[in-house]
């Protein structure tokens, strides 16, 4: 329903589920059962997550399914948060609730004081408030900071003081964040950085529905579905999970990296922003260079493999670049904006802050450890493009002596009359996907990929002051010089008795 259901009183309510108009479950039997309805129609279970259809999905659906409370373990940027969000689309659009209840009580079965004195004192002719199934899901993001009253509640001396209440009655109480999730989703992200104090409490409520409330038992047997985060990081590096609450977690569920470049492409797609306004072209190669980047880093031995490449790298990477094309087209006058690989080394300032390096890189500096993975991508993709082309007359060309001067600000046109010079180094954009009537910054960015590539596989040369030139002779170590024995007459004299050989040595 876009709207709300036309029931206004607690008595219309009772009315419309005896009629079976309106459902009355448990919030992860709702869930459960809209889950199962999703799968008999076949619809698509999570919007917007991509790549885990076959990995993480199923595990999820299956925690679901056996109603369990669950944890989504990974590294960062592996979409644990929005997995987490996107079980808002299995609940119910409304349920019907308290009016001015903190902890959103069920209008036939209060749990709070304060629900159970409304019901008691207006009876049918209740009010009831609809809630929506975006307001019932509560996020806390896990700091060592949360006390136990921002999780479960504490003493209000001023509500007591103003409703003339004893500190131990339910009513002065105000309830923290778990209660105020009943009949919802609670989730708590980066699980171990959570005091154990107050991990306690949490499974405490978990599994026995009652908590104390400085000393004042008080029973809550909370409608609540909770989910959790954690980092694999987190273990060693700043807390631990305690054993009994994981003990109460139904499942734990593995996510990870994508394992395609395909399902990174289309991710960075869904979340960079790109489209600005105005014709701004990224071809399908730089997009690949820019998530296998993050595929390279992910394995490179001087990046820290503990704490993970967040997919967050490749999306601002892109954003960046295209700020770079976007910058470069408009002191260019050019009506199109065209994306170059050159453009994706403009933005090393967005991948050397996404990434934590072992002893070995930070001696060689996160801005020379990010080249390097700029200038490996670049080898890998331009391999699928020209892995059976024909370069050796632009190699050549580069090796007689030709030089080519060009660089991140170099307009379209001036790279391309430029790039005319080298026979074929335009002709060979096409095989990059770039059509031989496109747009001039277009067919600029074809150019400077293949140049890119060739210097990326070392087959030509570039420098700050000569630009892109042919490839310097590998130079190999000579061997120290060999040290001849040499004998003397001076020496054959001192030894005709029979004695042996004295030898001089000459360099």
């Amino acid at each position: 329903m876009s709207s709300s259901p036309r029931i206004d009183t607690l008595g219309q309510l009772k009315a419309a589920i005896a009629r079976g108009e309106v459902r009355r479950r448990p919030v992860r039997d709702e869930v459960r059962e809209n889950l199962s309805e999703r799968l008999r129609r076949k619809a698509p279970l999570f919007p917007g997550i991509i790549g885990y259809d076959d990995t993480v999905v199923p595990q999820l659906v299956n925690a679901v399914l056996a109603r369990h409370h669950f944890i989504l373990l990974g590294l960062r940027g592996q979409a644990k948060t929005r997995l987490l969000r996107a079980l808002t689309t299995l609940l119910d659009e409304w349920i019907p609730v308290v009016p001015d209840s903190e902890i959103n009580d069920d209008p036939i079965a209060p749990l709070s004081a304060f629900g159970q004195a409304r019901v008691r004192a207006e009876g049918d002719q209740m009010p009831i408030r609809w809630r929506p199934r975006e307001a019932r899901y509560v996020e806390k993001l896990a700091t060592p900071d949360v006390t136990i009253a921002d999780m479960i509640g504490d003493i209000d001396p001023i509500k007591a003081a103003k409703g003339g209440l004893q500190l131990g009655n339910e009513l002065s109480m105000h309830f923290g964040l778990l209660p105020r999730s009943n009949r919802g989703i609670f989730a708590i992200n980066e699980l171990p950085d959570l005091a154990g104090k107050i991990q306690v409490g949490l499974f405490n409520i978990l599994q026995e529905g009652d908590v104390q409330i400085k000393g004042y038992p008080v029973r809550l047997p909370l409608d609540v579905m909770i989910v959790f985060t954690a980092n694999p990081e987190d273990y060693t590096a700043r807390g631990k999970i305690i054993t009994p609450l994981k003990d109460r977690i139904g499942a734990e569920i593995r996510t990870h990296y994508m394992s395609s470049r395909s399902d990174a492409i289309a991710i960075t797609s869904q979340e960079a922003w790109v489209n600005r306004g105005g014709a701004i072209e990224v071809p399908r190669f730089v997009r690949e260079v820019v998530e296998e980047v993050a595929f390279q880093a992910r394995v490179e031995r001087k990046v820290d493999k503990r704490s993970g490449v967040s997919q967050r790298m490749p999306i601002s990477v892109l954003e960046t670049a295209v700020s770079n094309a976007e910058r470069r087209a408009l002191a260019a006058g050019e009506t199109v904006v065209g994306t170059r690989i050159t453009d994706v080394y403009a933005a090393l300032p967005s991948m050397t802050g996404k990434f934590e390096l072992e002893y070995e890189g930070e001696l060689k500096g996160a801005d020379q450890v990010a080249r390097d993975l700029v200038r490996a991508a670049v080898s890998t993709v331009f391999d699928g493009y020209f892995a059976d082309a024909d370069l050796k007359t632009a190699i050549e060309w580069f090796d007689l002596g030709g030089s080519l001067s060009l660089s991140d600000t170099t307009s379209a046109q001036s790279l391309v009359e430029q790039a005319r010079r080298v026979q074929g180094l335009v002709e060979l954009a096409s095989r990059a996907g770039i059509a031989p009537d496109a747009p001039v910054p277009l067919l600029a960015a074809g150019v400077d990929f293949v140049l890119e590539g060739l210097y990326s596989q070392k087959k030509i040369s570039r420098s700050d002051d000569r630009g892109y030139h042919g490839a310097e002779p590998v130079r190999r170590p000579q061997p120290p010089p060999s040290r001849t024995p040499v004998l003397t007459p001076d020496d054959e004299d001192e030894n005709e008795g029979g004695g042996g050989r004295k030898k001089k040595y000459y360099n």
